[in-house]
């Protein structure tokens, strides 16, 4: 069997999506997304994405990292559906709402000549854990703050460059952390200026990304928590893959950016 699909990204974020609703989903979109997102062998990304009808709102996302495992929620993924069913005419709407694992989230559309420029997810209510306390690993300890933004985050303000930083040693110890029995997302963040903080992320399931949507948003909100930044205000959060803006005013907190077409194919399923 084989199905078309359709290569985005958000800030280099990258899933290869399917549209489950005008096809049969694939069967076992788990070992799909192994084999799919493969770089040298597959097509290539951090996972996939299922594009599906709705009981409770206007679509629904369920989301498989490039491990095989699937994800509560996915910021980046979540705008480049609202382009996807935007540009390609499945809907009109420019409000529209996505049925996550981790609830349904609002989606505004800022159109240009019929098309989606930037999306902004209201993405809720963060809940935290610890906050500016430590977790020891064999590689080093760190002060975290935890932050569940449906997924649960780990972030590590530090003085150090994040761009110097081995993520690809570090990062997999902390994600499997005896303190996070669901494993985490791990955020490393570099206070720029005011409002200004600069991350890498290492997400759980798929290694390090290029950008992370609720990742930005646990690193505002956990800044917020440390009295780095204030709430209401609009923080520019910059990932290897570009600039988020995100606002937390202390009960959600919304993020706003791109999503981009890379290109359309078929597959075997």
């Amino acid at each position: 069997m084989t199905m078309k699909f359709t290569k985005m990204q958000g800030l280099g974020n990258d899933y290869i999506y399917f549209d489950c609703i005008s096809n049969p989903a694939p069967n076992d979109p788990g070992k799909l997304a192994v084999k799919l997102s493969d770089r040298h062998f597959g097509i290539g990304g951090d996972g996939i994405v299922l594009i599906m009808p709705s009981d409770c709102a206007d679509f629904r996302m369920r989301m498989f990292n490039a491990d095989g495992s699937e994800g509560a929620m996915c910021g980046n993924a979540s705008r480049c559906i609202a382009k996807y069913v935007y540009d390609r005419r499945m809907t009109d709407k420019t409000s529209l709402t996505l049925e996550t694992l981790s609830g349904i989230k609002k989606l505004d559309i800022t159109a240009e000549n019929g098309t989606a420029a930037s999306v902004t997810v209201d993405m809720g209510e963060p809940r935290f854990g610890a906050v500016s306390e430590m977790i020891n690993t064999d590689l080093g300890s760190y002060k975290y703050t935890f932050v569940d933004m449906g997924n649960p985050h780990c972030v590590v303000f530090t003085d150090e460059n994040v761009d110097d930083l081995p993520l690809d040693v570090i990062g997999r110890p902390l994600e499997n952390h005896s303190f996070f029995p669901d494993r985490a997302n791990v955020e490393f963040v570099n206070i720029l200026g005011d409002n200004h903080l600069k991350m890498r992320v290492w997400e759980r399931g798929s290694g390090e990304t290029l950008a992370c949507g609720t990742g930005s948003c646990a690193v505002t909100a956990a800044a917020a928590a440390n009295g780095i930044v204030k709430t209401g205000e609009d923080v520019s959060v910059e990932l290897r893959g570009g600039t988020l803006k995100i606002n937390y005013d202390g009960s959600k907190v919304l993020m706003t950016g791109p999503a981009e077409f890379v290109f359309d194919g078929e597959t075997e399923v």
